[in-house]
């Protein structure tokens, strides 16, 4: 019954050319962005998703990497909308780079682009994540090829994206190589600090990894998500979600055909099976999506709720609805499902 009530509740938003889809907010200023070609459009809205119009839209030099996760990032702070997408001239992994631009004036403009990453075509796998703080804390984190074998690397901005950090060695795999083509995930929280998570590979093992940081600068040994294992000679092209408080992180993740989700209290629970799977979290609430055979799939508590079909879901939760967007034939759906 609750299913096919919030079914009835959902109201839709803007659909829109594009793939990737990523959602940010700070309190109801929200920002939706997504890929087209050799550009990222930009939406923006201030009801916390409920409506939305078209900020400037971002045009790319060269080739941007999108698909298959790859794709534009987005985080605010007090002061700047920014956006992190990898470009380079040729692209399809020959180069690439982070790229970031800025914004003062809520996407009207963006500022001139800045690489981050200081070794060149360092970041040509593609993948990529980011988060800010309201007060100016930027982590920027990617899949790193200035060596054999694939990293994990990050800069650090504490002005807002004006100024970086020199890049930084998050995590090697005593392998050699952590998965090659699985997207990190990035959680700030202003008093619980910074945590990265990344698919790892060891000993065969394709597993979900969680490194913290209290400064942004300095990185924890990576801890292990979720108590079983996922023995695996290929990549599952599957990052995961988390996020960060003072109770410790909570995390999303796919083994095999299956979601599990980790919370500080328990260490693994199997929520549904599918792939590509998203969090988001109130102060009272933490919702879970993904994508399945049919298409997205919401959860809250036990109660789940098939919100459409389509596949690659972002996910904003506010204290009196979700905001969902997900990606399908070539456009970029959004809905606001109540609680």
């Amino acid at each position: 019954m609750l299913t096919t009530l919030l079914a009835l509740l959902m109201a839709a938003g803007p659909t829109v050319p594009g793939t990737q889809p990523q959602l940010t907010h700070d309190g109801d200023r929200t920002f939706l962005v997504v890929a087209r070609d050799h550009q990222v459009a930009v939406l923006r809205s201030t009801d916390a998703g409920r409506t939305f119009r078209d900020a400037a839209p971002i045009q790319i030099a060269g080739t941007m990497a999108a698909g298959m996760h790859r794709g534009p990032r987005i985080a605010v702070t007090s002061a700047v909308v920014l956006v992190a997408v990898v470009a380079g001239a040729q692209g399809g992994g020959k180069d690439g780079d982070v790229v970031l631009y800025r914004s003062t004036d809520e996407g009207a403009s963006w500022s001139a682009p800045v690489v981050v990453n200081d070794v060149p075509a360092a970041a040509r796998e593609g993948l990529h994540g980011m988060a800010a703080t309201p007060d100016g804390l930027v982590v920027l984190t990617w899949l790193d090829l200035r060596a054999r074998g694939t990293r994990l690397y990050g800069a650090v901005s504490r002005d807002h994206g004006a100024t970086w950090s020199a890049d930084a060695l998050l995590y090697a795999s005593p392998d050699s190589t952590i998965c090659q083509c699985c997207h990190p995930s990035v959680a700030i929280d202003g008093q619980a600090g910074v945590a990265v998570m990344f698919r790892n590979h060891i000993a065969g093992a394709r597993d979900l990894y969680v490194t913290r940081s209290d400064d942004g600068a300095n990185f924890s040994a990576a801890v292990k998500q979720g108590t079983g294992t996922w023995k695996l000679d290929a990549c599952p092209m599957d990052g995961g979600g988390l996020i960060v408080g003072d109770d410790g992180v909570t995390s999303v993740w796919r083994r095999e055909g299956e979601i599990f989700l980790a919370t500080p209290a328990v260490p693994e629970r199997h929520i549904g099976s599918g792939r590509d799977p998203v969090i988001a979290a109130t102060s009272s609430a933490v919702d879970v999506a993904w994508t399945t055979p049919e298409g997205i799939r919401l959860l809250r508590g036990t109660d789940s709720l098939l919100a459409g079909a389509g596949k690659f879901a972002a996910l904003l939760a506010f204290p009196g609805h979700t905001l969902l967007a997900w990606e399908h034939q070539g456009h970029v759906v959004t809905r606001v499902i109540p609680r």
